[in-house]
């Protein structure tokens, strides 16, 4: 399972460990990511996603799921969301 944010397309990033004797060596920052369900009002399920903690806040402030994906740019989203994005698009148009 890559360590990859579903929602933002957030991963893991690179830089140093540094000592006090200013010794540098490679490490990994790896994101926050949370196992999560969350309610779609167009859909009227919940969806279970991995995401970064940051991700999750932004979902609530943008005011929900299907907010965030109707604004959200494809190539950020994973596979799974792009799927779920049609779906949201699809179930708003036939309401």
């Amino acid at each position: 399972m890559a360590r990859r944010c579903e929602l933002t397309g957030k991963g893991p990033m690179t830089g140093n460990n540094v000592s006090h004797a200013v010794n540098r060596t490679r490490r990994r920052f790896l994101p926050n990511l949370v196992n999560v369900s969350l309610l779609s009002d167009a859909l009227g399920r919940a969806v279970k996603l991995r995401i970064s903690a940051a991700a999750l806040r932004s979902v609530e402030h943008r005011g929900g799921l299907d907010a965030f994906l109707l604004k959200a740019d494809d190539s950020e989203l994973s596979s799974n969301a792009l799927a779920l994005k049609k779906e949201v698009r699809a179930a708003l148009a036939a309401a």
